[in-house]
């Protein structure tokens, strides 16, 4: 749980509903997040909270409601102008460049910050060869606070499967966002993985100051280190409070188990 100051509201989610034809995906969500905390989404497969993050961060338009980050309401935004506000998000299935080595990969994730034009770039010019050398040393951070320096020049696709997921980390880190969304970080994770993965999202949290949010199916890790948990169930809202409030909701408990259906 993050020690860090937990402060006011950044991000609201408002009555979000989302169809697919004729398939409630989500249905009148709504929950917000802090500055600095660790937000869980849990739930059962197929509950919609993959679905949630993509219209947090523009893959997928909802039909009604909205969302308001850091005072600033938006029905309908693409990636792109999420990623600029300061939204980043890695993927439940890996969308890493598998041929590439793990500094470029981490490198793409400044594509945002690089100012100076393609052309520049690729004659590596004056400003622009400065500005690459800036980019370089900030991702050379990253990969210092990850504790992959072994790999830097390694192509990504030969590692293991921990450690593709923290480059993955490293990429969107590299965006710099205030508000890091992340899809099961420790899908297919061995217990070793998963004790690395969270002492990571606890230490970007605190040492970087980014908000995050999680969705994970280890119960045991979200009742770890998340300060509050938002619950989902076939796309409705069934919990909402701190992981002790949660574990002790009834309606969650009953869907976990299976009860309820």
């Amino acid at each position: 749980m993050s020690t860090q100051k937990i402060g006011d509201v950044i991000l609201e989610v408002k009555d979000i509903s989302l169809r697919f034809g004729g398939v409630n995906a989500l249905s009148e969500i709504s929950f917000d997040v802090r500055e600095h905390e660790v937000r869980a989404i849990i739930g059962p497969n197929g509950a919609g909270k993959s679905s949630m993050l993509n219209c947090i961060n523009g893959v997928y338009q909802p039909q009604e409601g909205q969302i308001t980050f850091r005072g600033q309401t938006f029905k309908h935004m693409n990636s792109r102008q999420v990623a600029e506000m300061g939204i980043a998000r890695t993927f439940q299935n890996l969308a890493l460049f598998k041929g590439m080595s793990v500094i470029d990969n981490i490198m793409t994730g400044r594509n945002l910050r690089i100012k100076s034009n393609l052309f520049l770039q690729a004659l590596r010019f004056g400003p622009a060869e400065r500005e690459e050398c800036e980019h370089r040393e900030y991702v050379e951070q990253i990969i210092d606070f990850l504790e992959i320096q072994a790999f830097r020049k390694t192509p990504v696709g030969t590692l293991p499967y921990g450690l593709q997921k923290r480059v993955d980390l490293g990429r969107a880190l590299a965006m710099e966002p205030q508000v890091l969304l992340l899809d099961e970080p420790m899908a297919g994770m061995n217990m070793e993985e998963k004790q690395d993965m969270s002492r990571f999202i606890l230490d970007v949290n605190e040492e970087f100051g980014t908000t995050i949010v999680l969705i994970e199916h280890d119960m045991g890790v979200v009742m770890d280190i998340s300060d509050r948990v938002v619950v989902l169930d076939y796309g409705k809202k069934i919990g909402d409070g701190t992981p002790q409030e949660v574990r002790n909701n009834e309606e969650v408990i009953s869907a976990y188990l299976g009860t309820s259906h």
